[in-house]
């Protein structure tokens, strides 16, 4: 995650709160980069695995969201000129991705999610595997 030191303190920067492990917190830190935005990353604990959704959350300006990709669709729109081409100009084409945007959040991401917190992050961190998850 990027650490940034503002210049100007009195311009708000965007703000990343959440465990850099998680895949959300990732996934928001992944478009940043891609659309070549300066943010802070205020890093919660490991020990915070289950953070309330409050305590999960991007900042801009006078924006606070806490969902995952919903910002990740804020930061493509309201950031369109920066990094690079995020939004599809054509209506037809956005209206496919969007439907496999939907599949991937509500179909694909869970078991993913699952194995890499049971196989990579909790031997990260110390935590024993729970086989019967892997499985």
């Amino acid at each position: 995650m990027q650490q940034v030191k503002l210049i100007y303190p009195e311009i708000m920067a965007i703000k990343v709160h959440g465990n850099p492990m998680s895949t959300a917190t990732m996934r928001v830190a992944a478009y940043l980069i891609e659309k070549d935005l300066d943010f802070d990353s205020l890093s919660n604990s490991r020990k915070s695995v289950s953070l309330p959704r409050e305590k999960r959350s991007f900042e801009d300006g006078d924006l606070k969201h806490f969902e995952s990709r919903a910002i990740t669709q804020y930061i493509v729109h309201v950031y369109s000129s920066n990094g690079y081409q995020l939004v599809l100009q054509d209506p037809k084409k956005m209206a496919i991705m969007s439907v496999w945007m939907e599949v991937e959040g509500q179909r694909f991401e869970s078991p993913p999610s699952k194995l890499t917190w049971e196989l990579c992050i909790k031997p990260m961190i110390g935590m024993s595997t729970d086989d019967a998850i892997v499985k």
